[in-house]
Formats: structure tokens, C-alpha cells, sequence
């Protein structure tokens, strides 16, 4: 079998704090090779006092399932506590439960445990077994990687006895825990990569700026309508990506009327920054956004379809909006929104809101219930 030593020595070089000018990959680079791995379905190493094998629910496959539970390290299915609260299953470790797989547990077996799609027509998946003991933070680790990667947060964790050369015996990524946890729900810092002159519809004066984040997740963009003053608030929306309502016009939300309508306003006034932030389906992910609409069509709102796919009611980050702002001389927003979680967030990261200016555009009879929920749940001003 062909071996991969580098992986083991970069282990290593990583315990000692030191490597060859520059070359090693760091922590962050390690980790976006980690979720890239995850979502072809390729196993990683989590190495720490505990360490494990992980795959990600969602893109296991039938031989990596058996190659995995040949393993003699105790497998369980780790899920948020959100997902194993649909279950029935006790999450011992308050944010997770770590799930007890049986040795004959299918495939079709995994996956349903982690997708929600047919919990109406086969609710009873258990009994399930949920480890109380043990340290779980190798399989918290493992489910935000699944998230970040934009991925059901479910993953496949089996121990292995000494996480750097079992990865490097099998060719894996090797995350080592200690050094990965500070990243693991910090943004990553963003750098500007190049800004054009974009005359647009509603102001001939357009720029567009592309800011990459350096962990080689999506890329975010701020349009600069006319030439805002640096020194008064300047009229600012953080508008987060929507594919469905942005570019096909769905009626399901109303994401597209309100970019539409908070372009036109700035173009209007003559200056204005939008922020479109590659957040989609509030921070999970066009795949998983479509899992929350097929549940909404089974009778359940939207906070109650991202929690039965294990997700919080919002996994977005607005403080990439105030890390632009700041980039690109600004202090203070009279900020475009209904969301007080932006103010917030705003005021939190050093962006003064001098003001909240309404957007109440975009209610039709497809999207009532929608706007309602984010009323009552998620405290918009409607």
C-alpha cells in the first residue's frame, strides 16, 4: 500500500512549532483540506488525547461504511442536539449526542438517522443508544466541519489509537484538535482581492468589491453605489445570498424584492453600500436550504425545518459585514434591515447604526407564513 509519511511529519513539525520555511500547511489550510475531503466522502483524522476517524453522514458510501466499522473503535454517529431531539435520543454532551451504531447498521440505516426527509413516514428509528462517557470534543469538531463544508451536521466518528499514524498509514488529512479549535467558529479574516467600475440600473456610479476569506471558503462582495462619504453614515444593507429568491424569483421568500428594492433606494439617494454575503439559506447552504423547503412543504415553519435538519435558526456570521465596512474606510451605517440581530451584530463589531431604515417589500400569498415565522420567531420588525 502506498504510504504518505509527509502527513506524520507534519505532525510532528506541528508539535515541535516549527517547519520548512514556510512550505507546511498551517491549521487553516489544514482544515479547508479537511471539509473538502468530507464532502467527496473521504475520511479525516481529528488527532488530539482522543482521537478519531470522521465522515461526513451525507456523502458515506457503502464501502467506506464497512472499511469503517472493520475498525475496532467503538463507531457512533455524532448529531447536533437539535437533530437528536427529533430522534428521541439523548444528547448527554448538551450540544450533541454521541449515537450507539450497531454492528449490522445499514447505510440507508446512517443516513436516515441524519437526514430528516422521510421522518414522517418512518418516525420510529430507535430505539437509540446514546454514549453519556468519554470526551466528545473529536466529534464536535467532526459536526462543525460538516457544517462549515455546507453539509448535513452528522458525521461518522470511530477512535483510532494514535490519530497521526493512522492517518498517515492511510493517506488522510490530519487535523490536529488542540491547534484546530480556536478556528472552528471564528470567521475567517477577509482579504480584498480586486474592485472595477460596475455601472448598474440604478447608479451608472457602481463599484464592485471582491473580498476572498483566507480559510477558501465563498467569496463576498460589496457594491459601492456612487461615492459614499467615509465620514457620515453611510445608507448600508448586509444582504445575504439568495439563490431561489435572487436570481429565480421565488415567491417563497422575500429575499429578491428586497435587494431589488434596497439597490433602487440607494440609487436614489446617490450613495449606499450593499454587502452580498455568501451566506445562503441563513449560513447552511443552497443543498440544505432545499432540505428546509421539502419539510416546509410537509407542514413545518422555517426554524422548525432547520432544526430537524440539526441546524441552529440562523448559522449565519453578520460580523463579515462590519470586517467589510471597516475595510473599506466606513464607521457608521444607517443600516436598510428589519432584523435587530444586525444592529446588534453591527454595534457589536465596532459599526456605529445611526439609524434602521425599514425594507418592507416582496409579501405575497406564497410567503405569509414565511414572514410570520421570522416575526414571531426570529424577532423581525414586520
Amino acid at each position: 500500500m502506498f504510504q504518505f509519511p509527509f502527513f506524520l511529519l507534519m505532525w510532528n513539525m506541528i508539535e515541535r512549532d516549527c517547519c520548512y520555511m514556510g512550505l507546511t500547511p498551517n491549521i487553516v489550510e489544514i482544515l479547508a483540506r479537511a471539509r473538502a475531503d468530507l464532502r467527496m466522502g473521504v475520511p479525516i483524522v481529528l488527532a488530539g488525547p482522543v482521537s478519531i476517524m470522521a465522515l461526513s453522514a451525507e456523502t458515506l458510501s457503502a464501502d467506506r461504511l464497512t472499511a469503517a466499522m472493520a475498525i475496532d473503535g467503538a463507531p457512533v454517529l455524532a448529531l447536533t442536539s437539535w437533530r437528536a431531539q427529533t430522534l428521541k435520543a439523548r444528547a448527554y454532551d448538551e450540544d450533541i449526542a454521541r449515537v450507539k451504531i450497531p454492528g449490522d447498521a445499514s447505510l440507508t440505516w446512517i443516513q436516515a438517522l441524519a437526514d430528516p426527509a422521510d421522518d414522517l413516514a418512518t418516525p420510529m428509528k430507535g430505539p437509540l443508544t446514546s454514549i453519556r462517557d468519554g470526551d466528545a470534543d473529536a466529534c464536535r469538531a467532526a459536526i462543525q466541519l460538516c457544517k462549515t463544508a455546507r453539509l448535513l451536521p452528522a458525521a461518522l466518528c470511530t477512535h483510532v489509537s494514535n490519530g497521526a499514524e493512522f492517518a498517515a498509514k492511510h493517506g488522510l488529512t490530519c487535523v490536529p484538535l488542540f491547534l484546530a479549535q480556536p478556528h472552528l467558529t471564528e470567521r475567517s479574516l477577509l482579504s480584498p482581492v480586486v474592485q472595477a467600475r460596475l455601472p448598474m440600473e440604478v447608479s451608472e456610479a457602481g463599484r464592485l468589491h471582491v473580498f476572498r476569506p483566507d480559510d477558501g471558503g465563498e467569496e463576498h462582495y460589496a457594491i459601492e453605489i456612487g461615492r459614499p462619504d467615509r465620514s457620515a453614515p453611510v445608507l448600508a444593507r448586509l444582504h445575504s445570498a439568495c439563490f431561489t429568491g435572487d436570481l429565480m424569483g421565488s415567491l417563497k421568500c422575500d429575499c429578491g424584492p428586497q435587494l431589488r428594492g434596497a439597490l433602487a433606494q440607494m440609487g436614489q439617494e446617490g450613495a449606499g453600500i450593499l454587502l452580498y454575503l455568501n451566506q445562503e439559506g441563513r449560513g447552511i447552504g443552497l443543498a440544505n436550504k432545499m432540505r428546509a423547503y421539502a419539510l416546509q412543504d410537509q407542514g413545518f415553519d422555517t426554524v422548525e425545518a432547520n432544526h430537524r435538519l440539526g441546524f441552529e435558526d440562523d448559522e449565519r456570521d453578520f460580523r463579515l459585514g462590519s470586517d467589510i465596512l471597516s475595510a473599506l474606510g466606513f464607521s457608521s451605517v444607517r443600516l436598510l434591515t428589519n432584523n435587530p440581530k444586525k444592529i446588534a451584530m453591527m454595534e457589536a463589531s465596532g459599526i456605529t447604526v445611526t439609524e434602521r431604515v425599514p425594507l418592507k417589500v416582496g409579501e405575497n400569498r406564497f410567503n405569509q407564513d414565511y414572514l410570520a415565522t421570522k416575526a414571531e420567531k426570529s424577532g423581525h420588525l414586520l
